[in-house]
């Protein structure tokens, strides 16, 4: 066991070093140059080469990356475009309400996904079996800005039960916390409760057939402790990885969930730096999210250790 997780480790290296390689590069690559467009149309020659010597164009592309690598692995991304404030500290001010919009909307989509899954799987065949992998199937047709509008104007602009933009820090209260981010959550969780509840009833169905599930059964163990029991445990292996995907790619959905509520998050940034150009920022963003998918991807191979004995050998 301990091979296999110094093997997945160091794998994980050159993943990183690939990823820093082709965000640095994004400032090369973008069509035209980058110090004529912030300097706009106005700007004298004077202005376009000051602004290349700050984003550092005037030096060599390997000098440049070496010296913008060594910072970021020191925590500093360098200084934004537009505000004139350290990136880490602009991305520290919007690390909460992303933080907190991934966990509320992963808690939804696994407390409902799996339950909902082993249901279906149960009942499979029936109306209800029906009913469910229906309710999977719009979750996995319907963009989620449209089931964003969908319940904001229903639970908020028509009911009440919930505020349509915002976001309140954790530090004002648990239950104003959790209020505002009850909406965005669910319409991000949607999709994902889709995948996990598909993912789910497909693998315990296959695993309903063993021969070890009809032994169970003939000794008379209960219907629920042979679901959750000895068929949910040996389903868990697909589940987990479909669940550490969903985790990574909740960070691609919080950009346009953060848009429609205006959660003042990372999500929001991106979009805000794009507009802008602000570089720095898009570069930093871009990297700790490829770090977090990277991070994310490294602990499902390591979960498998935990829940599939036949690779503690």
């Amino acid at each position: 066991m301990a091979s296999y997780i110094l093997r997945r480790i160091l794998a994980t290296i050159p993943v990183v070093l690939f990823v820093m390689l082709f965000v640095f590069s994004l400032l090369y690559i973008t069509p035209g140059d980058p110090a004529a467009i912030l300097a706009g149309d106005q700007a004298t020659q004077a202005e376009i080469e000051a602004i290349r010597t700050d984003l550092g164009l005037d030096r060599s592309f390997p000098v440049r990356f070496v010296e913008w690598s060594t910072g970021v692995m020191q925590g500093d991304f360098g200084t934004s475009i537009f505000t004139q404030l350290p990136v880490s500290k602009m991305i520290l001010q919007r690390v909460e309400p992303t933080l907190s919009l991934m966990v509320v909307t992963m808690i939804i989509a696994i407390v409902v996904a799996v339950p909902l899954g082993v249901l279906a799987a149960w009942k499979h065949g029936s109306i209800l079996d029906r009913v469910i992998m229906l309710f999977a199937v719009l979750g996995f047709s319907v963009p989620v800005f449209v089931i964003g509008y969908v319940l904001a104007w229903t639970l908020a602009l028509q009911l009440g039960w919930l505020p349509v933009q915002g976001y309140t820090p954790f530090a004002d209260g648990l239950w104003p916390w959790l209020r505002s981010l009850l909406l965005p959550s669910i319409t991000l969780a949607t999709f994902y409760i889709a995948i996990i509840a598909r993912i789910t009833r497909a693998t315990m169905l296959e695993i309903m057939q063993q021969d070890y599930i009809r032994t169970a059964r003939g000794k008379g163990v209960s219907e629920s402790a042979v679901l959750f029991v000895h068929a949910l445990r040996n389903a868990s292996v697909p589940i987990v990885t479909v669940v550490g995907i969903g985790i990574a790619l909740v960070i691609s959905g919080a950009v346009v969930i953060e848009s429609v509520f205006a959660l003042p998050g990372l999500g929001r940034l991106t979009v805000d730096s794009i507009l802008r150009r602000d570089y720095p920022v898009i570069q930093a963003v871009i990297l700790i999210f490829s770090f977090v998918y990277v991070v994310i991807n490294l602990l499902i191979d390591l979960s498998y250790t935990v829940i599939d004995p036949r690779i503690r050998y």
